[in-house]
């Protein structure tokens, strides 16, 4: 136990410098995390009690892990709410089909060509098509562009995308989990996939009266034990559907966010988040042996270059559909080009259905790749504009406000 104990402070060292680090730099977190995960593990020296190879520890670095996945797929349930789905406006939903016809192609034609089996290409598919929330999002705040035009089109689209990735997250993991590939059995589960998720909404919103009175609970502690406790039963139970855990966890995130106290849980559940998605990030680094990344890193590299060019296409017709303006537009394609959480929840879905170990690797890379060249692309996004403003003959920028020292 002393081991466990003091393995798990190491990991917990870890991912506090990684976040440190992260912060000192204005940047993302999350190639940080997977980075720090990659660099230990079982291939990591260890000096008498300091064991960077995480053995005894691991299994519950793993479960952490997994516990962090559902707090944030809650959390992001709770932000967006089934009426805020609803409510998407005309031009959301149609840039968000905009870029689903560019990207998810895109997606199936990559492993299709390097011949990967079924399940393999629609998993792969996936990875390279959700964008990140929450590295979006974020980048929107630390970059002070809240009030600009292009913000609530950037909004739509990850909204646009949680919706979508919901429905596939359910169909993916009737199919990956079971293990049956014949038309038949796709079919008999997603059937139980969509069946489960739309009797839960339903069943949700229904009863909304009843937990409004049931989470009127004084104690914060008291509260936040009741919410864990639907919240793990709810995952569990989807998973013994053959429905992904975090599809469990993302429908109790909806539901909730429909009650009248969804802002004190948002308030609430934001230090777990925070903390336990630090893990997951870490625990998934931690999982990938990196002797087995030189084969995942020229399908990582040319994904890369597809998203980057299927991400600006999309996001820049999306934004002309809307009305914006050319430098407008050019911003909500780059913001959108980071991958993080969703990609990853992927990955370890194909593990937990003994999908080809490349996957694994593959994602690890090219999720780091873009968490780091995402926020540098948006960051640039005036410099890049101006760059091809001569070649699409867009309006020329208006000179920099000088600073008055």
């Amino acid at each position: 136990m002393a081991n466990v104990v003091l393995e798990l402070g190491l990991a917990l060292g870890l991912v506090a410098l990684a976040s440190l680090l992260a912060a000192r730099l204005r940047f993302s977190a999350v190639p940080f995390l997977i980075l720090a995960g990659l660099v230990v593990g079982p291939h990591a020296p260890h000096w008498g009690v300091w064991d960077f190879r995480f053995i005894e520890s691991a299994p519950l670095i793993d479960f952490l892990g997994r516990l962090g996945l559902l707090v944030l797929l809650f959390y992001l349930g709770l932000e967006f709410s089934v009426a805020r789905l609803l409510r998407a406006g005309r031009a959301i939903v149609l840039g968000g089909v905009i870029y689903m016809a560019i990207n998810l192609p895109l997606g199936v034609l990559l492993p299709w060509l390097l011949g990967w089996p079924l399940r393999e290409i629609l998993v792969a598919a996936g990875i390279t098509t959700i964008s990140s929330t929450a590295i979006a999002a974020r980048l929107v705040v630390e970059l002070k562009r809240t009030a600009n035009p292009e913000t609530e089109i950037i909004l739509g689209l990850m909204l646009f995308q949680d919706a979508f990735v919901v429905v596939y997250l359910a169909v993916i993991s009737g199919l990956v989990l079971t293990g049956n590939a014949s038309p038949g059995q796709v079919a008999k589960a997603t059937l139980v996939a969509l069946a489960f998720m739309a009797g839960f909404l339903f069943l949700g919103r229904r009863l909304k009266p009843l937990l409004d009175r049931w989470l009127d609970i004084p104690s914060d502690e008291v509260l936040l034990m009741v919410v864990f406790a639907g919240l793990t039963l709810v995952a569990g139970l989807a998973e013994t559907m053959h429905v992904a855990e975090a599809v469990g966890a993302l429908l109790v995130g909806l539901v909730l966010g429909e009650t009248e106290h969804f802002q004190r849980l948002q308030h609430l559940v934001v230090p777990f988040r925070d903390f336990f998605s630090a893990l997951f990030f870490f625990s998934f680094g931690l999982s990938i042996d990196p002797l087995a990344l030189k084969g995942a890193v020229w399908p990582a590299l040319a994904a890369v270059a597809l998203t980057l060019v299927g991400n600006f296409t999309g996001g820049l017709l999306a934004g002309r559909t809307a009305g914006l303006s050319p430098r407008a537009s050019t911003n909500v394609g780059l913001t959108i080009t980071a991958r993080g959480e969703f990609s990853i929840i992927l990955a370890n879905l194909a593990r937990a259905g003994g999908l080809l170990p490349v996957l694994q690797s593959f994602a690890a890379l090219y999720v780091v790749i873009l968490a780091v060249l995402g926020p540098l692309l948006t960051r640039e996004s005036r410099w890049i504009y101006a760059r091809l403003q001569p070649v699409f003959r867009w309006p020329a920028l208006p000179p920099r406000k000088q600073k008055i020292s």
